[in-house]
């Protein structure tokens, strides 16, 4: 299992840079953790080291943000957190972004756990005691 520690926020971009460079080819990114450890904040930071410019928040009511990286490349970003049940996230085509091979960086997967592609990324953040947070994943590289 691979661990990225985050010890507060000036140094959350390094970590964010030591986690795209464990990505591989994984596209999709199930991040787990509790109501405010930090999911938001972390991807923020992750598409941020991608180069994307544009404005980054929480989908929370839009439900999925797009991005573009400094490469041009599509970035999807995902709040489960307010759907009531899966089959909300069909009525929006949660398939075409999945399956689209750009970046999808998840929130709350498990409002949607059974939807989910099987080669999706874990992504599990705790808090520590001191305030610091650990990022582990069994699939990064």
């Amino acid at each position: 299992m691979q661990t990225i520690t985050i010890n507060n926020l000036d140094n959350i971009r390094e970590a964010a840079r030591e986690f795209i460079s464990r990505m591989g080819d994984t596209t999709v990114f199930a991040f787990r953790g509790k109501m405010g450890v930090g999911k938001t904040t972390f991807i923020k930071a992750i598409c941020e080291e991608l180069g994307v410019e544009d404005v980054i928040n929480s989908p929370t009511f839009a439900i999925v943000n797009e991005y573009r990286s400094a490469t041009g490349e599509l970035i999807y970003h995902f709040d489960f957190y307010r759907i009531n049940k899966p089959e909300e996230a069909y009525d929006f085509g949660y398939e075409d972004y999945f399956y689209s091979g750009a970046l999808c960086f998840i929130e709350w997967p498990e409002k949607i756990e059974d939807l989910l592609p099987g080669d999706c990324a874990n992504i599990i953040i705790t808090e520590n005691e001191d305030g610091s947070r650990s990022v582990t994943s069994e699939e990064l590289e």
